[in-house]
C-alpha cells in the first residue's frame, strides 16, 4: 500500500517551558495546520496538535503525549510534515518541479529544472544553462515535465547572471 503524500509543514525548535511546549518555525503558509486536533507527522509518527499560539515570529505548539520538557527537547530540529490538503491537490510543488523536463507548447525541450527561486512577482524556474522562467508561464504539468508558454524572446535574454 502506498503512503499518502506529505508536505513539510515546519521545523521544531527549542522547548518552551516545562509542560512539553515547543517552538515551531512554519514552512507552510497554512496556519490551520496548527489548529487543535490537527494530525501532523514527526519522524513518520502521527501526532495530534493539542494547541498552538503565535509567539515572537514562530509558533508555540503543544502535541498530545508530549507532556514535559524532556520529551519536548527530544524533538529539537525535527521536521514536521502533513498530508496534502484537498485544496492543495492542484498546486505546483517545488519538490515535484526539481528535475522536471521543461518544454514549450511546440514540444521543444528547453532543459531541466535545477531549482526554484523565490521572487516577489512570480517564483522563477531555474533551468540548466542558467535560464530563468517565471512560474506564471507554466501552462501544463505532468509526471516529470512542465509545459511553458513564454513570450517571444524570453528564453534568449533571460539568463541568470
Amino acid at each position: 500500500m502506498s503512503e499518502t503524500p506529505r508536505l513539510e509543514v515546519g521545523r521544531i525548535g527549542r522547548a518552551h517551558g516545562l509542560r512539553g511546549e515547543v517552538s515551531v518555525t512554519l514552512t507552510s503558509d497554512r496556519v490551520e495546520r496548527l489548529t487543535a486536533g490537527s494530525v501532523l507527522f514527526v519522524e513518520g509518527r502521527a501526532v495530534v496538535v493539542a494547541g498552538a499560539r503565535p509567539h515572537a515570529g514562530r509558533w508555540l505548539v503543544c502535541f498530545e503525549g508530549i507532556d514535559d520538557r524532556s520529551a519536548a527537547e527530544a524533538l529539537l530540529g525535527i521536521t514536521i510534515s502533513g498530508e496534502v490538503l484537498p485544496s492543495q491537490a492542484d498546486e505546483l510543488w517545488v519538490h515535484e518541479l526539481i528535475g522536471a523536463e521543461v518544454r514549450d507548447r511546440a514540444g521543444r525541450d528547453l532543459g531541466q529544472v535545477l531549482s526554484v527561486e523565490a521572487n516577489p512577482a512570480s517564483d522563477l524556474l531555474v533551468l540548466d544553462g542558467d535560464v530563468l522562467v517565471p512560474m506564471t508561464f507554466v501552462v501544463e504539468r505532468g509526471p516529470g515535465f512542465v509545459v511553458i508558454d513564454p513570450p517571444e524572446g524570453l528564453l534568449d535574454v533571460n539568463r541568470k547572471d
